[in-house]
């Protein structure tokens, strides 16, 4: 018996799993209409965005039934990496395999971590500093220090100050010199704390530590402590101390920003906390600041410090330090410039 040809211009239909994650993801941008799509775009990159756009461009008729499988795909990867964030992997792949079966979730999984790293001490970047800091306060410096170097900098700059005086520079320094560190290492470390945390990824060597790193965990410590691990560094290490140094931005480093940049500066800054911050500090920052104000503002500001009597040298420290927070975040919005040493001079 013969059979009929098919019609001209029939295809086969074609299943989920021939999509490729770009198509899938055009698919997905495309049922979720113009409106949300645009939004999502705000926060890819431009080489995303194109690569996006030329799939969406060249995509087909997508029936009902294809849609609503990509959809559900998309659920299942974000639930599964919210359980990651929360609980980690086999918190995840426990309660995957409760709503979805054992091997779904597998499958779901080794999708994930196939392109997910898993840095190490994925666990104790959850846990708050406070705790985590009685934890390990009795560990070796070695090992406080390799802690510190996967922590997010400001839960770091939390313990790094609370820690013994005598230990602070000592941790300071072994994360400033660390370089590399071995899977086996950081795992027998992770045994030894008794944590349970993800598994390594790979077994490449990962990348923790250096200058960078403690200087962006001493730029949150308090002043205090900030002074006496430098100082306690120039003593140990003077040219690891003068490095550092070099990275940082300090209150007295107002001296080197460009009077553009203070008259922007000064629009954030409460006036109390500039008062006391300039409290004792020699003439040149007085002035620097003094120079970008109005005479009438100056005036009153020099009649606030004269008038303000002795204050403690802590209360000075943490108005400094507020100050110095707010150029910080100003210089990380790209609305002033830190000239550092080492770096390139701008060419007018």
């Amino acid at each position: 018996m013969a059979t009929n040809p098919p019609a001209a211009g029939a295809a086969k239909k074609k299943g989920v799993k021939e999509f490729t994650g770009r198509q899938k993801a055009a698919i997905f941008l495309v049922s979720l209409g113009s409106e949300i799509s645009s939004q999502i775009f705000k926060f890819l990159k431009e080489d995303e965005i194109e690569t996006l756009t030329f799939e969406i461009a060249r995509l087909e008729t997508i029936d009902s039934e294809q849609k609503d499988t990509i959809l559900a795909e998309f659920q299942e990867l974000m639930m599964a990496n919210q359980f990651i964030s929360t609980g980690g992997i086999d918190y995840a792949r426990e309660l995957l395999e409760k709503s979805l079966g054992s091997q779904k979730a597998i499958d779901i999984i080794n999708r994930l971590t196939s392109s997910l790293k898993v840095r190490p001490f994925d666990f104790i970047r959850r846990t708050d500093p406070a705790h985590l800091l009685n934890f390990i306060q009795q560990e070796h410096p070695q090992t406080i220090a390799l802690i510190l170097a996967y922590l997010e900098a400001n839960k770091a700059s939390i313990i790094l100050q609370n820690l013994p005086h005598e230990v602070q520079s000592d941790v300071a320094r072994r994360i400033a010199t660390m370089d590399r560190t071995s899977p086996e290492v950081l795992r027998e470390v992770e045994r030894v704390l008794e944590k349970k945390l993800s598994t390594l990824s790979s077994e490449d060597y990962t990348t923790a530590g250096g200058i960078q790193d403690i200087v962006e965990i001493l730029n949150q410590v308090d002043r205090a402590s900030e002074k006496q691990i430098i100082e306690a560094l120039e003593d140990e290490e003077p040219e690891l101390a003068e490095e550092i140094k070099k990275r940082m931005f300090v209150f007295e480093d107002i001296v080197l920003l460009s009077d553009k940049d203070i008259q922007r500066i000064m629009r954030e800054v409460d006036q109390q906390d500039l008062s006391k911050a300039l409290k004792n500090m020699d003439t040149e920052v007085q002035d620097k600041i003094f120079h970008n104000m109005s005479k009438r503002a100056a005036a009153m500001l020099k009649e606030d410090m004269d008038y303000s009597g002795p204050m403690r040298l802590k209360d000075v420290e943490e108005s400094q330090q507020k100050i110095v927070s707010i150029i910080r975040h100003l210089e990380d919005n790209g609305e002033v410039v830190i000239a550092r040493s080492g770096e390139d001079e701008m060419i007018g």
